[in-house]
């Protein structure tokens, strides 16, 4: 069972509306919902302020945040966009009755709810400002305490205001699309790990810095996706490398338009040139593959190359 509550806050009855945090709820339940072959992924709740009559109170984001984690569910994921507030006591996220910020939900309690979930792995994402202290209680000295199977993605620290960019967070923007396949690996996966890492570098030095806090022993996948490469194929890495290290020798009869092509070694060129165009091989001497097998050259695999062959050769994948 994988459970996500998603939760967007535009309207606020005492400060400032947002305008772009219901449209992020929605684009993230969207991705979410269903992986990239269409299959169920998570059951998503989708709760949205966008005006008086839709308001969420802290009270509702409360026992919303409680019912998501109270399960024995194998991932509960809360995502939520809107107003974020710091201060000596810590870190809040705003509902649509904050007036001073805080008055909202205690980021403290939103950790404290999570450690004691039964829930395998829980994962919280928010896209407000200062959320980089979520994980981190001022009781603590600001030291994380996560329990085992927690974690948490922000949009940036707790000294930094999360940005918005044609009417969407930068940050949403960037989870949506490590979600959508920027952020797999070469077999489909996409992790927290990975989103982590496509959000980090897309944004540069100067800009809000994503934080990611976790204490899992293994990265659970959010979303699978259409693999660059079959995993057929994939697993032919084995068998054209007898080890990590050795290269493959190449002639003229691996290129298909050769006058001495042979069709046993088409084939094996054929997944070779899938490897090259996913940099798990490389030629030796030359700038491309068909130059390499038309001047008897060889090719090698490069080190991601060599992580995957490890990881088919142990029955990783």
């Amino acid at each position: 069972m994988r459970k996500a509550l998603v939760v967007g806050i535009d309207h606020y009855d005492s400060i400032s509306n947002l305008f772009g945090c219901v449209n992020d709820a929605y684009s993230v339940k969207s991705v979410l919902e269903r992986h990239g072959d269409g299959s169920l992924n998570f059951s998503i709740k989708l709760i949205t302020a966008t005006n008086e009559d839709s308001k969420i109170t802290r009270k509702e984001l409360k026992h919303q945040v409680k019912e998501l984690f109270e399960d024995n569910s194998d991932i509960a994921l809360f995502y939520f966009a809107g107003h974020g507030h710091i201060e000596s006591t810590g870190g809040y996220l705003m509902a649509s009755d904050s007036e001073d910020g805080d008055d909202g939900f205690p980021l403290d309690e939103l950790l404290t709810i999570a450690n004691a979930s039964p829930a395998k792995s829980k994962v919280i994402v928010l896209d407000s400002c200062h959320s980089g202290i979520a994980g981190s209680p001022v009781v603590s000295g600001n030291n994380a305490l996560l329990a085992e199977g927690i974690t948490i993605l922000t949009a940036s620290s707790a000294s930094q205001y999360a940005q918005e960019k044609n009417g969407s967070g930068v940050f949403t923007s960037l989870f949506v699309d490590a979600l959508s396949g920027g952020a797999s690996n070469l077999v489909g996966d996409v992790t927290p790990g990975s989103i982590y890492a496509h959000i980090d570098q897309s944004l540069g030095p100067w800009e809000q810095r994503p934080i990611f806090k976790t204490n899992v022993r293994n990265f659970t996948t959010l979303r699978k996706v259409q693999p660059p490469i079959q995993l057929s194929d994939l697993k032919k890495i084995t068998a054209l490398f007898d080890n990590p290290i050795v290269e493959f020798k190449l002639d003229p009869s691996f290129e298909p338009d050769s006058e001495v092509a042979n069709e046993g070694n088409t084939e094996q060129f054929a997944i070779l040139q899938k490897f090259n165009r996913i940099n798990l091989v490389v030629p030796v001497g030359e700038d491309h593959m068909y130059y390499a097998a038309m001047n008897s050259k060889s090719c090698k695999l490069t080190v991601l190359g060599a992580h995957y062959w490890n990881l088919v050769n142990n029955e990783r994948i």
